[in-house]
């Protein structure tokens, strides 16, 4: 059964950095995509970063290019998302998602992800 855990969610000042965690299991690491996703209270589930199957390749939402890095540790099963001069307008729970069937190798939809995490809150103080 596959399993995705964040953490590092938390409170921070504007300015601020945070570096979010996800840990896969009943999974080979390698065979998925990863990605993260956000959802603010109120809209919908949005694309912020991807990296394809062994990292070679990253994509980003265009409002987080420059601030936000994705990558990702094969030995323990992670994906990382560092998140440099964090803005209120980010605050939002932030998920991570794993493609085994995607037909693009940076998949950006959410439908092109198999599996989920429970999120992990990430707020931005003014």
């Amino acid at each position: 059964q596959v399993q995705l855990g964040e953490s590092g969610g938390g409170l921070v000042q504007a300015g601020g950095s945070l570096r979010l965690s996800c840990r896969g299991s009943g999974l080979t690491f390698s065979r998925y995509a990863m990605g993260w996703f956000r959802q603010a209270s109120g809209k919908e589930r949005e694309f912020v970063a991807a990296s394809s199957r062994l990292g070679g390749r990253t994509d980003y939402g265009d409002s987080v290019k420059g601030r936000f890095t994705i990558s990702r540790d094969k030995p323990k099963n992670t994906v990382y998302l560092k998140m440099n001069s964090l803005k209120p307008e980010v605050t939002a729970v932030y998920y991570c998602a794993a493609a085994y069937t995607a037909s693009v190798p940076v998949p950006s939809r959410k439908d092109g992800y198999d599996y989920w995490g429970q999120g992990t809150q990430v707020a931005v103080s003014a």
